[in-house]
């Protein structure tokens, strides 16, 4: 049997992932933070699924973790890694705490890192093994490719990943690890909820109070419009077990206007028009118009 580690694993698109590779045959390690979550996926999935209780950002955690696995596997393999745990930390950039700036960070580029470095001997790097070597699934964004205001903080760890996986896609190549970047859009998971709740107060007496709002509603309409997290989990599936998956997959609900266009119009073209929609061109009104 298949041997897969998917992190984040406790809601959305982690659990969703953890879910179909079960269907599809795999042992899945899943990583959550809580006990009660690693009870229910238990509960859920039976044998088929070994929870593992980390934090991506406790090094001591996850090196116990890889120790775990690897007793597991008794020489074999693992088939995959995949990165999903992760946060998005929203602010204008000239305002935001930079301890949130750097929890941003930790959680979503160094904490990935960490557990590749933990991991990837049982993948094949560097580690006789017996089977064919794993591949690394690194959870990335639309957001790692064009940036969009208040997300400052959550583009520059998506960005940062998508160069790291490139760089490290390179260098497995000696040990025949391949690495694949997922690249969702809006996807319709409970964050959609959550983000209603999302506080900003702290930027209340600033030029981006209203921006905000705006920017803030729109994100919460367009994502619970959005795909499901099954078509996330089917695209991680597909870089697992593809004989040449591509090096990204973008998973939107239209390829051309959501990932496409993007790249192929100006750049000032673009601040312009995103400018124009949030209130954000200097001298506009601040008033109560919408997206």
């Amino acid at each position: 049997m298949k041997a897969v580690v998917v992190t984040g694993a406790s809601t959305g698109i982690g659990a969703s992932c953890v879910d179909l590779l079960v269907e599809k045959g795999f042992l899945v390690f899943a990583s959550v933070r809580k006990e009660s979550d690693a009870a229910a996926l238990a509960a859920r999935h039976g044998a088929a699924v070994v929870p593992l209780l980390f934090d991506v950002t406790d090094a001591d955690a996850v090196a116990s973790a890889a120790r775990s696995v690897e007793a597991r596997l008794e020489g074999e393999t693992l088939a995959g890694l995949v990165n999903n745990a992760g946060v998005a930390v929203p602010g204008p950039l000239p305002h935001l705490p930079i301890d949130d700036f750097r929890r941003q960070i930790e959680v979503n580029l160094i904490g990935q890192l960490q557990v590749i470095q933990a991991f990837a001997p049982l993948l094949g790097a560097g580690e006789e093994r017996r089977g064919a070597p794993g591949r690394i699934v690194n959870m990335s964004s639309v957001a790692g490719r064009f940036a969009a205001p208040f997300l400052g903080a959550y583009n520059a760890s998506k960005f940062g990943l998508e160069g790291l996986s490139d760089a490290l896609r390179r260098e497995l190549m000696v040990y025949g690890v391949d690495v694949i970047l997922i690249e969702p859009g809006m996807i319709a998971t409970p964050i959609w909820d959550k983000a209603e709740e999302t506080y900003l107060g702290m930027f209340a007496d600033t030029a981006y109070a209203a921006p905000a709002r705006r920017m803030l509603k729109w994100l919460v309409e367009e994502g619970r419009r959005a795909p499901g997290p099954e078509a996330v989990a089917q695209a991680v599936l597909r870089a697992l077990t593809d004989p040449r998956p591509p090096v990204r997959i973008p998973v939107v609900r239209n390829r051309f206007t959501d990932y496409t266009l993007r790249s192929l119009l100006p750049a000032r073209l673009v601040d312009w028009l995103t400018a124009r929609r949030l209130g954000l061109l200097k001298g506009a009104s601040d008033g109560s118009g919408e997206c």
